[in-house]
């Protein structure tokens, strides 16, 4: 399908601050017998009807609010959750082929929950808890699994970690990461220091360590003069070239040295690559960082 399928405009249909009104107005569209599913799905299918793919949108919104509802343990907006899941609703539809022969509202739900599950993840904390898909997959599993509100047990632990296909480890990882809590690194304006910690009171400022400026100046002088001995080891031309476009203030382009050897600009930038690559063999050697 070429086009794209349109955003509801409705102001009333975008779920806001009243949820309970929003919610009245889905459940007032009727639901679709097969029949008139088929019918609209095939519009929408084979001639890209934008109004029949209202109509299915419309009459499945009901079901993203039930299914937004059962993310309401995660601590955040339900009518973000459910407009995430209307987003979803709207790709499948899209994507809904009628000669599959299954009912839209099955095939809607894996896109429904795709959408809620990406909006959880994003903002259910500052830093990310779950990156992989196996961490995915546990994220949204452990809280149902859970048999009691205490830390997991030793057989519970395996019990999930059999029925996900994890590790054991993984799940106990997991179960650390969804308890704990996000910190400000700094404290605010109004926190007292004697009461309230953030984590830029355990860092230690070695700005003006005088051993460790030494040490730095130490370093910048011995690394600077391995420096000048690898170029100076390199040929004439090559010390030149280096010289000329790294370590002069006014630096030179590959065609000014191209024309001060009479060669092309392309052989210039040969040179310059094999000479850089034998400094930065001799500076390795020498146990300078590059």
């Amino acid at each position: 399908m070429s086009k794209q399928l349109p955003a509801l405009a409705m102001e009333s249909l975008a779920p806001g601050q009243n949820l309970e009104s929003y919610i009245q107005v889905v459940n007032s569209f009727n639901i679709l017998s097969a029949e008139e599913e088929k019918t609209l799905a095939e519009r929408l299918y084979y001639q890209e009807d934008l109004q029949a793919a209202r109509q299915l949108v419309l009459s499945h919104m009901r079901f993203v609010v039930h299914i937004a509802r059962s993310y309401s343990g995660y601590g955040l907006n339900q009518a973000d959750l459910i407009q995430e899941g209307n987003v979803g609703l709207m790709k499948a539809v899209k994507r809904f082929n009628p000669e599959v022969g299954v009912r839209l509202v099955s095939f809607a739900v894996h896109w429904i929950k795709a959408e809620i599950h990406e909006y959880i993840l994003k903002n259910w904390r500052i830093v990310k808890v779950a990156t992989t898909k196996s961490q995915r997959k546990l994220f949204f599993n452990l809280r149902s699994s859970k048999k009691r509100l205490g830390w997991l047990s030793d057989a519970e632990a395996q019990d999930i970690a059999t029925d996900l296909g994890v590790k054991k480890s993984t799940v106990y990882e997991m179960e650390g990461r969804m308890s704990s809590h996000d910190m400000a690194f700094d404290m605010g304006a109004d926190d007292d220091d004697t009461v309230a910690f953030s984590p830029s009171q355990t860092i230690e400022d070695y700005s003006y360590d005088p051993a460790r400026l030494v040490e730095a100046d130490n370093y910048e002088t011995d690394a600077n003069d391995q420096l000048m001995q690898a170029v100076s080891a390199l040929d004439e031309r090559s010390q030149d070239i280096i010289r000329l476009r790294w370590l002069n203030d006014s630096k030179s382009t590959l065609h000014d040295l191209a024309d001060k050897y009479g060669v092309s600009a392309e052989r210039i930038r040969q040179l310059e690559k094999n000479a850089m690559k034998k400094v930065r063999v001799a500076l390795e050697s020498a146990g300078v960082e590059i």
